[in-house]
């Protein structure tokens, strides 16, 4: 597995809390930010790319202020979190690539798109620390990966050539017919196979689904060797979230990259409630998970 580069680790760095352990906030969500503002689909759909533009710079300034990192899309957010000096100098910048929601085979296959016009080059003109990048995977149906694998492995060429890093995220799903018993069985194997994948890919920086047991975990460390890989939250309840971050750091895990279940019960289009209750509820709980990553981060 290829190793970072001197830049790729100056910004893998940037991404890291004091310890040098990942903890990124994520709110890079579009669509299911909405659903968490308004109740209704007509309400949702009234909420502009302006309005969450305001949520994330609310969750920048009052929550990732006390994290290594913020993860936001680069159609709501930038350039405005810097332009308008919302991110303080000390925090990191990862910009999304992956477009809302999917496209469907007739297999039923999940295809992932990424936003138009965003490359590495564009990523370092809106002033990012880095990029993530998400894709659908299933290790076991190799022919429902081979669109989206040949798009990572395009994106991982584009930021290489640019000496960018980039943060590898996967997700697994059930495909049609598939009960929800023998979908869950498979996750650690889906889980364990897709990183296998991105790391092939050359991915130096793993974002995955909690593995789902220790022994889970311990295989993810293994198979990544110095390639570091973080958590993430995928909206449970943050008592759940505990659990998992402690789990995961104890075997192995370099840290997180943390959204819904920080702030998903804190947001509201009244940015007064939005900042109170970030400051109140969202950084307490932050503080939980840094406390869990700080026993167990060996560095």
């Amino acid at each position: 597995m290829p190793a970072m580069t001197t830049a790729e680790r100056r910004g893998y760095s940037q991404i890291c809390g004091d310890d040098g352990a990942m903890m990124v906030i994520a709110c890079d969500q579009r669509g299911g930010m909405r659903s968490l503002l308004a109740e209704t689909a007509e309400a949702q759909a009234g909420i502009g790319n302006d309005v969450l533009g305001l949520t994330k710079m609310d969750i920048t300034a009052h929550l990732a202020r006390h994290a290594g990192c913020v993860l936001v899309d680069p159609i709501c957010a930038v350039p405005g979190l810097v332009d308008q000096g919302v991110l303080h100098r000390s925090t990191g910048l990862l910009i999304g690539l992956d477009a809302s929601g999917f496209d469907l085979t007739p297999e039923g296959y999940r295809i992932s798109n990424m936003v138009a016009g965003i490359t590495a080059r564009r990523v370092r003109e809106l002033g990012g620390t880095g990029a993530k990048i998400m894709i659908y995977l299933r290790a076991d149906t190799p022919a429902a990966n081979t669109a989206n694998m040949a798009t990572l492995r395009e994106v991982i060429a584009d930021f290489a050539a640019e000496d960018l890093l980039l943060v590898v995220e996967f997700l697994t799903y059930a495909l049609p017919g598939e009960t929800p018993e023998a979908y869950a069985a498979r996750i650690p194997a889906l889980i364990e196979g897709g990183s296998g994948l991105c790391l092939d890919a050359g991915s130096k920086v793993l974002k995955i689904p909690y593995p789902g047991t220790p022994d889970a975990c311990a295989r993810i460390t293994a198979i990544c060797g110095d390639v570091p890989w973080a958590v993430l939250s995928a909206g449970v309840d943050h008592a759940t979230f505990l659990g998992q971050v402690e789990t995961a750091m104890a075997n192995g895990a370099s840290g997180v990259i943390a959204g819904r279940s920080l702030w998903k019960d804190c947001i509201s289009l009244d940015r007064a409630v939005t900042k109170e209750r970030l400051e109140t509820v969202a950084v307490p709980r932050l503080r939980e998970v840094q406390a869990v990553i700080a026993r167990h981060f060996k560095g």
